[in-house]
């Protein structure tokens, strides 16, 4: 209903399990970590728990599209099953062939003898049940029963069980403790911080093609504290509250309405829907706005940018103090150094973010607002050099620890920013008081969330298809999208031996941001200086 409204390409908070629209959060790094190594090793149960709601059937799907393809796969979607429901299901997901009355003798011979098939001719095979917490002990016991088919070397079967908390507690009782016993790999998600709160919600406005900010920063605490960081809860919230700001014609959420939208998703006792109360005075106004409406939707939808664009509307945001453009004469010593805050805000406006950017501690969640993200570490000039963007140092000195935006490098010549004017210093003057930390914004891929490797599908792989890959390949007949396979993962060999980076064939942010600068025009500020035009980024 308020897509148009808003701009939208796709609905930002739908609860439907999208794993384009998955949001990796350093739980579900670690979560998708731990169901990648499952699959990789030998065998056994692996287990995946979180509370409803949390993401864990949208973090399977994510999973599931990164496996490689020599990977056949039995989903167990209604685990209410019993023994022989179970096997049948089995059977018919990874189209073994059974008698029409198969008992359970047939059904286990039938699937074991599938499982050597497969292994010899060099597959692997995963069943994988969501909502395991159903499962009756029964099952569960044949369940572990399955892993005994098995080689000299490895389990022929992978086991992947998901479920809410209870399953932790079934799985402890005495009667399956051998099959507890048999758990590789154990995660439960938990609940997303605050912090977490404010980067989910901008990531899926991003994905939606909004760059705007919808949601005021004063209200992200609220958005936790109503949803309890559940994703699900969140999606619903957030949705309501959109429904509420487009009836209003407003387009920004108060926190009116995102109190009223929380009473209407999680009280029974709600008071009169903010969308009725809203709906009479909004009818009257709606004849009044209808052709200013639709003017400001076609000027948003004409300049809306790509899901990961900065805004070209964006304005730089304004400085502490004007600072000043030019820079004065090659000095042999460093100038004061600035706190962090200063030295990031001299950063965002090489960005062109909007004024009410903050650069305070939520500054890289904010940063996926404007579709960027934080990279940082340890590095030399050389290094830097070739990043090619603005980045923030860490710097000691006498009076203690403080920090410069490096703008640009010469040759010898330094251009540093304190956030109140530039600088000219030299490497000689910044040897001493920097050990090589530092940070930088840099644009990622679209629906970039974790290291592309061998296996991985979706828009990134697609991008670094076109930055590295022969232009006559056609990816469009795999409905699946395209695929990071060996072929791509020696062209990213091929880029990082010659770029110097660790040759891993893994496509992380130091790779991307190598490939994202090597020839093509783009509207990231670089070190050698100058703003370039916000232009839409190569596709």
């Amino acid at each position: 209903m308020y897509m148009r409204h808003f701009g939208f390409t796709d609905q930002p908070f739908s609860i439907a399990p999208d794993p384009h629209f998955l949001f990796m959060s350093q739980q579900h790094r670690e979560a998708l970590a731990h169901l990648m190594y499952g699959a990789m090793d030998n065998g056994g149960f692996v287990l995946l728990t979180g509370e409803i709601g949390t993401g864990k059937t949208t973090l399977c799907r994510c999973f599931l599209q990164q496996l490689p393809a020599e990977y056949d796969v039995a989903l167990v979607l209604n685990p209410k099953l019993s023994v022989l429901e179970l096997l049948a299901t089995i059977c018919e997901e990874l189209s073994i062939p059974v008698p029409a009355d198969a008992g359970q003798k047939s059904y286990i011979d039938s699937i074991n003898s599938h499982l050597l098939a497969s292994h010899a001719q060099g597959r692997s095979t995963l069943l994988i049940i969501d909502e395991a917490q159903n499962l009756d002990s029964e099952v569960l016991e044949q369940v572990r029963l399955l892993t005994n088919l098995e080689t000299d070397q490895r389990k022929l079967l992978h086991i992947f069980l998901l479920g809410q908390p209870e399953l932790r507690d079934k799985l402890a009782q005495p009667a399956l403790q051998q099959l507890s016993q048999r758990i590789v790999s154990r995660y439960h998600l938990g609940p997303l911080s605050q912090e977490e709160v404010t980067a989910y919600v901008s990531h899926r406005l991003l994905v939606a093609n909004c760059s705007r900010t919808l949601f005021p920063p004063q209200l992200l605490p609220l958005l936790h504290r109503y949803s309890g960081g559940i994703p699900r809860k969140l999606n619903l919230l957030c949705d309501r509250a959109l429904l509420g700001c487009y009836v209003a014609g407003r387009n920004e959420v108060s926190k009116t309405m995102l109190r009223t939208a929380a009473q209407e998703v999680f009280d029974d006792h709600a008071p009169r829907s903010l969308v009725r109360r809203l709906a009479i005075p909004a009818a009257i106004l709606c004849s009044a706005t209808a052709i200013a409406s639709t003017l400001l939707y076609r000027q948003l939808a004409a300049s809306a940018p790509p899901v990961t664009a900065v805004p070209a509307s964006a304005r730089p945001a304004a400085a502490p103090h004007p600072v000043s453009q030019t820079v004065p004469r090659l000095s042999a010593t460093l100038p004061p150094l600035a706190n962090l805050a200063a030295a990031r805000q001299a950063l965002l406006q090489h960005w062109q973010l909007p004024a009410n950017f903050t650069a305070e501690a939520d500054f890289c969640p904010q940063a996926a607002l404007a579709g960027l993200a934080c990279f940082g570490g340890k590095a030399d000039l050389p290094r830097l050099r070739q990043l090619n963007l603005p980045v923030v140092l860490q710097l000691q000195a006498a009076g203690g620890n403080g920090y410069l935006l490096l703008e640009q490098i010469t040759g010898n010549a330094l251009t540093l920013n304190d956030g109140k004017q530039r600088h000219a210093s030299s490497a000689q003057a910044l040897s001493p008081a920097w050990q090589g930390e530092f940070q930088l914004l840099w644009r990622p891929p679209p629906a970039y969330h974790t290291p592309l490797a061998r296996g991985s599908r979706g828009m990134s792989v697609a991008w670094l298809w076109q930055r590295l890959g022969p232009a006559s390949i056609d990816h469009n007949n795999d409905k699946r999208g395209p695929l990071f396979d060996s072929q791509l993962e020696q062209l990213v060999r091929n880029f990082q031996q010659q770029a110097g980076v660790p040759a891993d064939g893994i496509a992380g942010p130091l790779t991307l941001i190598l490939l994202a600068g090597r020839g093509q025009q783009t509207a990231s500020p670089r070190l050698g200086g100058g703003i370039p035009p916000a232009t839409a980024p190569p596709a």
